[in-house]
């Protein structure tokens, strides 16, 4: 839990008086902050997408290693799908636009989407 402590100014009626502590008040707030929903992004197998594409895409978007992308790679291909990573919505949003876009630009119909973990 946060705790956040809010400084207000008391009015004084004296304007001889300097500015000090004592005309401030301290309120101590807790505030809950909540953390945000994780979206799972996976990239999903088809008959097309050569593997050596699919292991470029995971280390350029989703900053893995050789190693990672290629077990990764593995798991789509005899799974059907794998994950790739969490991300909040709009991070998870944004890296399937750029898997998505980059793979149409490259004529493959790899398969990238989201969903709720």
């Amino acid at each position: 839990m946060t705790v956040l402590v809010i400084c207000t100014a008391k009015a004084s009626s004296n304007q001889n008086d300097s500015i000090g502590t004592d005309n401030f008040s301290h309120t101590k707030v807790a505030a809950k902050i909540k953390t945000p929903r994780l979206y799972r992004v996976l990239l999903i197998n088809d008959d097309y997408t050569p593997m050596d594409f699919v292991v470029h895409i995971l280390q350029r978007f989703f900053h893995k290693d050789n190693e990672s992308a290629k077990c990764i790679m593995l798991k789509v291909h005899y799974n059907g799908s794998a994950d790739c990573g969490f991300y909040t919505y709009e991070i998870a949003e944004m890296k399937v636009n750029q898997v998505m876009n980059y793979a149409r630009n490259h004529q493959h119909p790899l398969q990238c989407v989201m969903e709720k973990e």
